[in-house]
């Protein structure tokens, strides 16, 4: 490992978020003698992040406990395109009123993460709408778009993924590394930021955001990336069988943020614990050592230092609360999703999709064909079986870590 001298790059480097780093020598000697603004985007395509965004609201964080300034540059103007990185096909393009109230929803997760305020190392939030939305096409085109070479937009990866594939790139999203690389040249005179940060997938645009201040006004700015967060049997972090975890508690119950936690693989734990948590690295050494059963105290460390990080110490304790009740007490927990049936009667079909068990009827009948949907903790053989609820909930589970309440 690199002997930093700074702060902030011991930290990062001895806690597994640096992948690539523009000009480590000098990116490390700016952050031992001054504060350095860094900023990472966040394109306001839903209501809530997802727990596939944590490790840059993570990065966020360790920015500022090391002394340096956060800047969260919500993408309403980028939102408007979205980002084409790696993926199959064009993002359904928002309307203005739904990126604006995906913003403001967005905006109440980093208040939990980050200390907003006028100080030198308080964060800001900025919205790139501000000054995308006024710019104008011809000016802009030969001011900027003077600095880029498609022959060399053509030759990154996230891009030329799409053309190997023959999948459709708009010219809507090819412009989108432009508009990125104007957003660092951008902050780098509103606000003095000298530092984008971002996923491996984001490599391509940090450096033609760099090469852009350069060419322009010739300021020395830097990039950092973190590595693919994927789990230790190959997934990628934060998808599990009912969908995304959601960082938003309107969007995801907290007893299901925490369960995701504790269903870490043991592999994991360590690499989760020095990522997504602040507990000191050698009490993550002590953990990550356990064997056995005891690996999975160290599974309930995780998921009750991420939770209260997230949704708040009392969401934490009572998820904990009710996981301890429904897997060594037999009971059913008040944190437990549930779903109310003012009939009486539901199928048992319907009620695994209704709490988010499966995504489809089919997947709920593939479900019990294997065996793993349970009432009352009996295993449910047909699959045109009716649950009948009376005063007291019925619990309906799948497999082993998913459980629910059925209610009138």
């Amino acid at each position: 490992m690199t002997d930093y001298q700074s702060d902030l790059l011991r930290l990062l480097a001895t806690r597994g978020y640096i992948h690539q780093i523009t000009d480590a020598a000098a990116l490390d000697a700016l952050a031992a003698k001054s504060v350095v603004p860094g900023y990472i985007g966040f394109d306001p395509t839903a209501p809530s992040l997802h727990v596939g965004s944590l490790v840059q609201i993570m990065l966020l964080r360790r920015l500022q406990q090391t002394g340096h300034k956060p800047i969260v540059l919500m993408g309403g103007g980028t939102g408007k395109i979205g980002d084409p990185s790696f993926k199959d096909e064009a993002r359904k393009l928002l309307a203005e009123d739904g990126i604006k109230a995906n913003v403001a929803s967005i905006k109440r997760i980093f208040e939990r993460f980050l200390t907003f305020g006028d100080g030198p190392s308080d964060a800001v939030m900025l919205d790139n709408a501000e000054w995308l939305d006024a710019l104008e096409y011809i000016p802009f085109l030969r001011e900027v778009g003077q600095h880029f070479s498609v022959n060399r937009m053509l030759s990154f990866d996230s891009v030329k993924l799409r053309l190997d594939r023959e999948q459709s790139l708009s010219f809507l999203e090819f412009n989108y590394m432009i508009l990125q690389a104007y957003d660092f040249r951008e902050l780098a005179q509103r606000a003095g930021c000298r530092l984008q940060m971002g996923g491996s997938d984001q490599w391509g645009n940090i450096v033609n955001g760099v090469e852009l201040a350069r060419r322009m006004d010739g300021t020395e700015v830097f990039g950092v990336t973190t590595p693919l967060i994927t789990t230790a049997d190959g997934g990628k972090m934060g998808k599990t069988m009912a969908g995304a975890v959601w960082l938003h508690e309107d969007q995801l119950p907290s007893y299901d943020y925490w369960q995701f936690w504790r269903n870490t693989d043991d592999r994991d734990v360590g690499r989760f614990l020095r990522l997504f948590t602040d507990l000191p690295l050698d009490e993550i050494a002590r953990l990550e050592v356990l064997e056995g059963a005891e690996i999975n105290e160290a599974k309930k460390v995780l998921a009750d230092a991420a939770t209260a990080m997230c949704r708040g110490a009392a969401a934490a304790a009572e998820a904990a609360a009710t996981a301890r009740k429904t897997f060594e007490e037999g009971a059913a927990g008040d944190a437990l999703p549930r779903h109310a049936v003012p009939a009486g009667a539901i199928g048992v079909v319907d009620a695994l999709v209704a709490l988010g068990f499966a995504a489809s009827k089919g997947e709920a009948r593939r479900l019990i064909k294997g065996g793993g949907a349970r009432i009352e903790g009996e295993k449910v053989a047909d699959e045109a079986a009716t649950i009948t609820i009376g005063d007291q909930p019925v619990r309906l589970s799948a497999g082993k870590k998913h459980h629910g309440l059925l209610t009138r």
